[in-house]
Order: C-alpha cells, then sequence, then structure tokens
C-alpha cells in the first residue's frame, strides 16, 4: 500500500463525504485521516488514503470523475514525516481582528524555523462591544535546538506590536 493525499473543494451538500469514501473503497483504497470543514456555503477537506500503488491511476481518474458532480479532488504522494528532532507546541492567539495577523505570526515563526502543523482561525464578535476578534489556534512543529523561551519571547515581542495575547505551552 501507498499513501496518497487528497484535496477536495466542492460546493456543500449532503454526501458529499460519502461519494469519496466510496471512490476510495472502490479502488481497494483505505481511508486513514482527514480534516475537512463547511466555509461560506464550500466544502473543503484534505485526507490520506492507502491505495495499492498499481490501482493509483484508475482511482485518479475515478476522482477526477467527480468533477462532473462539482467535486474538484487534487492527488499528491504522501511525503516524509518529520522526525522526532521537532517539539510539539501549541499556540493561542486572541485579539482585535485586522488584516496582516496571519502574515506577521508566521513570517516570525518561519524565520526560526517553526513549522505550522495545523492552524485553526476564526473572527468572533467581542462579547461586551461587539467588535471583531481574531483567534487563532495553532499546532507548531519547534526545531529541538530553539528554546521554548526564545520562541516565547520573539512572539510576544511581536504580539505587543499586533495588540494580541499569545500563549504557547508544551503538547
Amino acid at each position: 500500500m501507498d499513501h496518497l493525499v487528497l484535496t477536495v473543494i466542492a460546493p456543500d451538500q449532503p454526501g458529499l463525504v460519502e461519494k469519496l469514501a466510496q471512490c476510495v473503497a472502490d479502488h481497494g483504497g483505505n481511508w486513514l485521516e482527514s480534516s475537512m470543514a463547511r466555509m461560506a456555503g464550500q466544502f473543503a477537506g484534505i485526507l490520506r488514503v492507502a491505495v495499492p500503488v498499481e490501482r493509483h491511476p484508475e482511482l485518479e481518474q475515478a476522482l477526477q470523475g467527480l468533477a462532473s458532480q462539482g467535486i474538484r479532488v487534487l492527488l499528491a504522494p504522501s511525503g516524509p514525516e518529520p522526525g522526532s528532532e521537532r517539539q510539539a507546541i501549541f499556540l493561542e492567539l486572541v485579539g482585535n481582528d485586522r488584516p496582516g495577523i496571519v502574515r506577521d505570526i508566521t513570517r516570525l515563526l518561519s524565520e526560526h524555523g517553526v513549522n505550522v502543523e495545523s492552524l485553526t482561525t476564526e473572527v468572533l464578535s467581542a462579547p461586551m462591544s461587539s467588535e471583531p476578534l481574531f483567534r487563532a489556534e495553532a499546532m507548531l512543529g519547534v526545531p529541538a535546538d530553539i528554546p521554548l523561551q526564545t520562541l516565547q519571547a520573539h512572539l510576544e515581542a511581536l504580539a505587543d506590536d499586533l495588540m494580541v495575547e499569545l500563549n504557547l505551552r508544551s503538547e
């Protein structure tokens, strides 16, 4: 078995995941892991499947055939998993919404060789003022040679500039 990573986007509709799962199963595949969500009337997801190498072409053709139903699928071979030289760190961030927060935080993380392994963001209404609040949660892969205190200090300095609250914790 070989692993493939599929990225899916389609107008949200009942039965969408079932169509994908049926297509994978029909071609000898095993659905291993996924992350999917509905957003702004669209359904998007990423999933990893195990499929016999000799069945890749027919699975790819079948998945591309879903385009006639409005389901777009991109396939990629799975890549190497990160080694144990990274420490898992959870980041939480909350602050007044403004353009550039994600860009500025991820630029700093990238400069320190930190990998963003998962990221969830949303804009909510503040409880009392109803002002838009930006909220983010991320799982980070921090190189083992970077002390958490050093990363925390750099992020806190940026958080002060962005006027956001930021919390890091080891997972």
